[in-house]
């Protein structure tokens, strides 16, 4: 054998070839995005979800914790680096208890696309931890899409679409495949319908809007930790591809109120449908999917 630990034959094919030898492990660095309203525990948007909630300091202690269980689940496997984006409006994390090999991608309002997309492009997969279902399903807890105050619905070419469609195209678009998601169990069927061969941990279920059943805190933990480690190695066996459509692409975002469709209608690019109704088009699913 030879220093570089070919061995005699393999490194004549390597040369004959002109074949790079490469080792590199497709889930090494890991974007994980975070929510508040799927995590066990947290069923309240009056109370536990939002700024201004009476239990809103517990439940981000509460959140954090699950997104920890989910950063100890990536090290067990050998992931080396590991970005958390706190995907909550107001913060999900509490970051004095944020786990010391995470690092934090949190603000409002965000940096340009420009300054945030060669970032994220650095790193190999990403994944959902304490997500909730789209906007519109009764039996799902909390659930709304982007703003639970003031939209009704979003539509992607004509389909509904939630935050789990929104996050995993974005990050396709990136080449970033989704490949593991924690949550309420709607939330879980969403994305199982959306990206075939991903992998989920259900830690409640929802009865209603304000009620849900969960499990434990610790137990909660305990699925996720062990839950995306699982992932992990299927990924690493058997590949999900980054979630794409092909475009063009439209856009329909309903609001509750015609106010909040005046002022989304001085957007670049916005149409009119109609009174609570605006439409943005693009080749690009970047340029409108967070619109």
């Amino acid at each position: 054998m030879l220093r570089s630990g070919f061995s005699y034959s393999e490194l004549c094919r390597i040369l004959d070839n002109n074949e790079p030898q490469t080792d590199e492990d497709p889930v090494k660095r890991i974007v994980v995005g975070t929510d508040i309203e799927g995590c066990a525990g947290i069923v309240s948007f009056v109370d536990q979800s939002r700024a201004d909630g009476r239990y809103y300091d517990q439940s981000k202690r509460i959140a954090t914790r699950e997104f920890n269980a989910a950063v100890e689940g990536l090290l067990d496997t050998g992931v080396e680096d590991v970005l958390v984006i706190d995907g909550h409006g107001p913060g999900a994390v509490w970051f004095e208890d944020l786990h010391p090999a995470a690092k934090l991608l949190h603000g409002r309002p965000t940096a340009p696309r420009s300054v945030r997309d060669p970032i994220l492009q650095e790193y190999d997969a990403c994944v959902m931890i304490g997500q909730h279902a789209m906007a519109g399903l009764r039996t799902s807890n909390q659930n709304h899409t982007q703003n639970s105050r003031s939209i009704d619905y979003y539509r992607l070419n004509g389909e509904p679409i939630g935050e789990i469609a929104q996050f995993s195209l974005y990050n396709g678009a990136l080449g970033l495949p989704m490949f593991f998601l924690t949550g309420e169990d709607l939330a879980c069927r969403e994305s199982e319908k959306l990206i075939p061969g991903i992998s989920t941990v259900s830690v409640k279920t929802g009865l209603g809007r304000n009620q849900a059943i969960s499990v434990s805190a610790e137990e909660a933990r305990r699925r996720i930790r062990e839950g995306i480690a699982r992932a992990v190695e299927k990924q690493r066996k058997d590949p999900i591809l980054p979630f794409t459509i092909d475009g063009p692409y439209e856009l329909e975002k309903r609001f509750h109120f015609t106010d909040e469709a005046d002022a989304a209608s001085t957007q670049h690019g916005a149409e009119r449908v109609d009174d609570q109704t605006i439409r943005f088009r693009s080749d690009d699913i970047r340029d409108i999917i967070y619109k």
